[in-house]
Order: C-alpha cells, then sequence, then structure tokens
C-alpha cells in the first residue's frame, strides 16, 4: 500500500465536496486527509486528496473523478516530485517549570508558541506529515490537551 496525493481541479459549486468525498465512500477508498481551497483560476477550486493503495487503485480512483461532472482536473502529485506541507496546531499542558523543555522541542523543529495560557502553551507546527507525527510523539508526555490539523496541502516542484 501507497500513500497517493492527488490535486483535483474542481468547479466552486455547493456540493462538489460532498460529491468527490462520496465518491470515495461508496467506492469503499479512503481518505486520509482532504484539504479544499481556491485556486490560482477564478471559479475553480483545488482539493488535495492522500490515501493509501497500490496504482491500480489510484487509476481507478483518477477515472472515477472524471466522471464527476464538476471535476476539470486530476494530477497524481505523488508520481512526480513535490513538496507537501500540513499545519498543525497543539495545545499542550505546560506549567511555567515545564515551558524551557517544551520551548527546546519547539526550537528544534522550527515550531513557534502561538499562545501561552498559565498551564498551556499552543504551539505551531508546519512540515510534512513525519514531522508533524513525530512533534505530537515528543509533546505527548507533557499532556496534549487539544489537536487540529489541517491535512496534506502540495504542489509538483519546479516549473511545470
Amino acid at each position: 500500500m501507497n500513500r497517493h496525493t492527488i490535486a483535483v481541479l474542481v468547479n466552486d459549486q455547493p456540493g462538489v465536496l460532498q460529491r468527490v468525498s462520496g465518491l470515495f465512500g461508496r467506492r469503499g477508498f479512503n481518505i486520509e486527509s482532504i484539504t479544499v481551497g481556491q485556486s490560482e483560476e477564478a471559479g475553480l477550486s483545488r482539493m488535495v486528496i492522500v490515501t493509501l493503495g497500490d496504482d491500480k487503485l489510484l487509476e481507478q480512483i483518477e477515472k472515477q473523478l472524471y466522471k464527476l461532472i464538476d471535476v476539470i482536473k486530476v494530477v497524481n502529485l505523488s508520481s512526480n516530485p513535490m513538496v507537501g506541507r500540513e499545519l498543525a496546531l497543539i495545545k499542550v499542558k505546560a506549567d511555567p517549570s515545564e515551558r524551557p523543555e517544551v520551548m527546546g522541542l519547539v526550537e528544534t523543529f522550527r515550531a513557534s508558541v502561538v499562545d501561552i495560557g498559565n498551564t498551556s502553551l499552543m504551539v505551531q507546527v508546519v512540515g510534512d506529515t513525519d514531522k508533524i507525527d513525530a512533534m505530537i510523539e515528543l509533546l505527548k508526555p507533557y499532556g496534549i490537551r487539544e489537536l487540529s490539523r489541517t491535512g496534506v496541502t502540495a504542489m509538483i516542484r519546479g516549473n511545470v
């Protein structure tokens, strides 16, 4: 099972996200993450979907997506050199005595503290999925109170 990242250019219309995610559900394909936002072209949105499966499954997904009327283009980003990033906000228990240790982790990961409470810190970390996962694992011993992740957004490297 390989991790595939695909970009889907769609018409910016109500219900398109539901139709795309519904297609995955009906066909038994799992969505590991999905992000949606405006594209460089007015009236079009870009979805970046991460899914697990073999190459045959990916080919089937692409064919099924093209059958949806609002889908303009499907690109397998993971078949090319790409840049993929995710953002996470992590609220961690941090009494004043523990803060220097947590701040050391934050600096090591080139993350940042975006909020300080009496007994907690909110950390923002940006990077690939492995970096986010590693940061979460290292913060678990302090006590993660809340966690929010965006999912992957990605583009092919270079002038393509």
